[in-house]
């Protein structure tokens, strides 16, 4: 098991956000020391652009982490985020299938966004 406990260290997740008319599709960048979402990005796609213009902002507000947490989903997956995380030195750990708790801190955000604002 992965133990992250420092800063540097952070995860990223995409949920679903019902509206009237379908959904929206919300990405999160997190620190897992602080817990803290350090950028977020709105879609009515799940493209990988996105993703990665809330990389590019929480890494232009940041810095950098160490390691860089997701599931395998394609968004996580594709060429222009590795690419990114590549280029800015991040090493990338991605979940096992069907593991969502090897993301526990962002799954549990979702919970929370979505009870205490959403339903």
């Amino acid at each position: 098991m992965l133990r992250m406990t420092l800063p540097g260290k952070g995860c990223a997740d995409i949920t679903f956000v019902p509206v009237k008319n379908g959904f929206l599709y919300l990405v999160a960048i997190m620190d897992w020391a602080s817990r803290k979402v350090l950028s977020w990005q709105l879609s009515n796609t799940m493209h990988a652009d996105f993703c990665v213009e809330a990389l590019n902002e929480a890494i232009a507000k940041h810095g950098p982490p160490e390691i860089k947490n997701t599931d395998q989903g394609s968004q996580f997956t594709g060429s222009a985020w590795i690419a990114t995380l590549t280029e800015a030195g991040v090493r990338i750990s991605m979940d096992g299938r069907g593991r969502y708790l090897d993301n526990i801190f962002i799954e549990r955000l979702w919970r929370s966004l979505k009870q205490e604002a959403i339903y």
